[in-house]
């Protein structure tokens, strides 16, 4: 791991401000103590360190607590494949559950912070809490949806389809956090967006350049801002018969 700091001052489950994401509705102060004794750290990694390596053993869960992850799994070639961003109270490693080892990389996008829970503490503590459980539960639910909104975008044949798919699905991964969605920063740069959609470059660009003539939005960089996010709802279900003739 490529690990750059512990933090010192640790602050408690009850004082993040994810704790209703984190965290099963109805846990009192004691549950919330024992789920700070179980967490090992608070680790803040740098933009390009990586949290853990594909092959690794699995030993613990990751709860993104700021910032953002790329996750990619990587092939014989060196090359990787970007399948998924994880984002402030999304968890990491569920993959490895399967055969205790991690199945892909995980690589900080920026500055992030997570909470690192160990996993064979964390069964006991789920007879504590069962709430818990529950809520893990649904985390997992969450990740086959997310793979199966990839699949649905990667199975789109128009790239504009494919890249407002994976917009409005940030854009409601930032509803819950309450983040503002009309104006973002993207946490990850155009060639890890168009890796994740099977795309090159320039056809993301382009698609981004399509949905700013039609006043969806307007995209600087990694800056965006959603102007009518009903018409970018819109392209993921139709991208409009004349643009279909242009692609």
């Amino acid at each position: 791991m490529n690990q750059l700091t512990t933090t010192a001052a640790r602050l408690g489950c009850s004082d993040c401000g994810l704790h209703a994401i984190c965290l099963p509705e109805g846990v009192d102060e004691g549950g919330l103590a024992r789920l700070d004794r179980l967490t090992r750290q608070r680790s803040t990694y740098q933009r390009g360190d990586v949290v853990f390596r594909q092959g690794e053993p699995f030993e613990a869960l990751y709860v993104v607590r700021s910032g953002a992850v790329r996750v990619a799994i990587g092939d014989a070639d060196g090359g990787q494949q970007v399948v998924g961003f994880r984002l402030p109270g999304e968890i990491l490693g569920i993959d490895a559950l399967l055969e205790d080892t991690h199945r892909t990389d995980a690589q900080a996008l920026e500055r992030t912070t997570v909470c690192e829970v160990p996993f064979a503490r964390l069964e006991d503590l789920f007879q504590q809490l069962p709430g818990l459980q529950r809520k893990m539960m649904r985390e997992l639910g969450r990740e086959v949806a997310s793979a199966q909104q990839h699949v649905l975008a990667l199975g789109r044949q128009q790239a504009l389809e494919r890249v407002a798919l994976f917009l409005c699905g940030l854009l409601e991964r930032y509803d819950r956090l309450s983040r503002p969605t009309d104006c973002l920063r993207l946490p990850m740069g155009r060639s890890d967006i168009a890796c994740y959609l099977g795309l090159a470059v320039e056809t993301v660009s382009r698609a981004l350049g399509r949905m700013e003539e039609h006043g969806v939005l307007s995209a600087s960089g990694r800056h965006l801002r959603i102007h009518r996010r009903d018409l970018l709802e819109a392209l993921c279900v139709s991208d409009g018969g004349s643009e279909r003739k242009r692609n």
